[in-house]
């Protein structure tokens, strides 16, 4: 062998080892498999499957905003405004998944609200994020905070037939769809007479063809007071017909306008994104004595509803009320409430 073939062999040899080098600095790594999110069609619309489980998960919410008013006599807030504005920012997460007892539910509600100066004659809210509930569900067991029987009241902001509704709550619920039945333990979030702030809170209700009902019954331990309601509605003409009536032995934690009250209401489909819904409520026995005791004064309540859909997911709501109070060895009060409402859904 000459040299010169020993330099051409070396540098063929040379050749093969250099490219087989570079050729392994610029393989890539295989890729990995991608799993995208699948829709959870089990639940309703709306949930998907949280990746690599078998959970299923919903994610909804709205964004309100709100201007409150008052006029008359019944606007005297002790140096609070007439009007005033809010907004509101709310979102809800549900997670569901089977087990050998049914659906496993679990759901975190986060309210955020934001309200600059004082209250407009009506419900006050405090700035800032809270838990509006949270809760485990399952087989008809539910456990944490969440609204009771009493927050399904009428679908026009008319009348007042309930007063706290959202407690830590443990409550068993058998529901068939055309008949429901539940029973609740509440830690109550208002003292009454002092103690254990414990609420005892059942129901019974359905449907029957253009018929539907419920009867709640509350008691107020610390408060030593109760309260009953009955709801009933019918589809009757272009609209639907409510009619309630409330009974309270007292102020507790569940009812605490009056002795006793009936409220009716005919909310109107006029078209297929608007609502009209006129209501009256009267309240008896509104004043209390030194003891505590329902004792004299009435109370009146009229007013309407507008509901109007602007687009899909956007909402529009106005509400006026005219309020009259007739109190026993003191002046009347009345006036006129209402708000304006704008909710983006989600």
């Amino acid at each position: 062998m000459t040299i010169k073939s020993l330099l051409l062999g070396s540098a063929a040899a040379l050749a093969v080892v250099s490219g087989a080098q570079a050729a392994d600095a610029i393989v890539a790594a295989e890729p990995e498999a991608v799993e995208y999110v699948r829709v959870c069609d089990a639940y309703g619309t709306g949930y998907f499957y949280i990746p690599g489980t078998e959970t299923c998960l919903k994610i909804e919410g709205y964004i309100r905003f709100q201007t409150d008013w008052s006029a008359g006599d019944i606007a005297d807030n002790g140096g609070g405004e007439d009007w005033s504005t809010r907004t509101r920012g709310q979102v809800a997460f549900t997670a569901k998944s089977d087990t050998e007892y049914g659906a496993l539910t679990g759901v975190i509600v986060l309210q955020s609200n934001f309200r600059p100066n004082g209250p407009a004659n009506s419900q006050d809210i405090e700035n800032g994020t809270v838990i509006d509930e949270a809760y485990i569900d399952i087989a008809g067991f539910r456990v944490g905070k969440f609204v009771n029987f009493w927050d399904a009241d009428f679908s026009g902001e008319t009348e007042v037939i309930n007063r706290n509704t959202n407690f830590n709550s443990i409550r068993y619920m058998y529901d068939s769809g055309d008949f429901w039945a539940g029973i609740a333990a509440e830690e109550l979030t208002l003292v009454g007479n002092g103690g254990n702030n414990v609420g005892i809170d059942a129901g019974v209700g359905g449907k029957l063809g253009a018929f539907s009902w419920s009867l709640l019954g509350a008691y107020d331990v610390d408060a030593d007071e109760w309260a009953a309601r009955g709801i009933i509605y019918a589809d009757i003409g272009p609209g639907t017909f409510g009619l309630a009536g409330v009974y309270s032995s007292g102020v507790s934690n569940y009812y605490n306008n009056g002795e006793w009250s009936i409220a009716a209401q005919y909310a109107v489909k006029a078209t297929d994104k608007f609502t009209i819904t006129p209501a009256v409520q009267y309240t008896d026995n509104i004043q209390l004595d030194a003891d505590g005791d329902w004792d004299g004064g009435s109370e009146w309540r009229a007013g309407v509803t507008l509901d109007y859909e602007i687009v899909e997911n956007l909402d529009a709501k106005v509400t006026v009320n005219y309020i009259s109070q007739d109190f026993d060895g003191a002046a009347d009060v009345d006036g006129v409430t209402g708000f304006f409402r704008l909710q983006r859904s989600f």
